[in-house]
């Protein structure tokens, strides 16, 4: 099909200034107005840039600002929190060193009654001032008070 089109012959336009078509003014143009030049108004002046900058630095300023409050607070926070540990620290060491001198007294309770006269008691008996009763009878009082006064 290419082929078809190159073989063909190439249309030629016809040479001179004669052959030219006249010019012919179109309905509404420049030659109905009778005049060929119109004033325009100038284009409006474009807005300053200014405004837009300030904002721009303004929400920066405000932004930073608010980092570093952030940032002091959760220095703040921190510094509370190690310091609260460290008391929690030593608080767990008072109380672990008081345990062990508490076991240390209940290791050496018996030694230290038997060293004052004392003597463990055979039938023990308490009362109890909830239920205004004995408890923990001892053997004598079960068989009843026999050897009582």
């Amino acid at each position: 099909m290419s082929a078809l089109r190159a073989t063909a012959a190439p249309r030629t336009r016809p040479a001179g200034p004669g052959r030219r078509a006249p010019l012919t003014p179109l309905p509404g143009g420049a030659g109905d107005r009778g005049r060929r030049l119109d004033a325009v108004r100038a284009p409006l002046q474009a807005t300053s840039g200014v405004p837009f900058l300030v904002l721009c630095a303004v929400v920066l300023a405000v932004a930073l600002l608010a980092a570093l409050l952030l940032n002091t607070s959760m220095a703040r926070g921190s510094y509370e929190s190690a310091r609260l540990q460290a008391e929690v620290g030593r608080v767990a060491q008072d109380v672990q060193t008081s345990q062990e001198e508490l076991r240390a007294a209940e290791a050496s309770l018996a030694e230290r009654a038997t060293k004052l006269g004392m003597v463990p008691a055979e039938d023990p008996t308490m009362i109890s001032v909830e239920k205004r009763a004995k408890v923990g009878i001892g053997e004598s009082d079960a068989k009843g008070d026999q050897g009582a006064p």
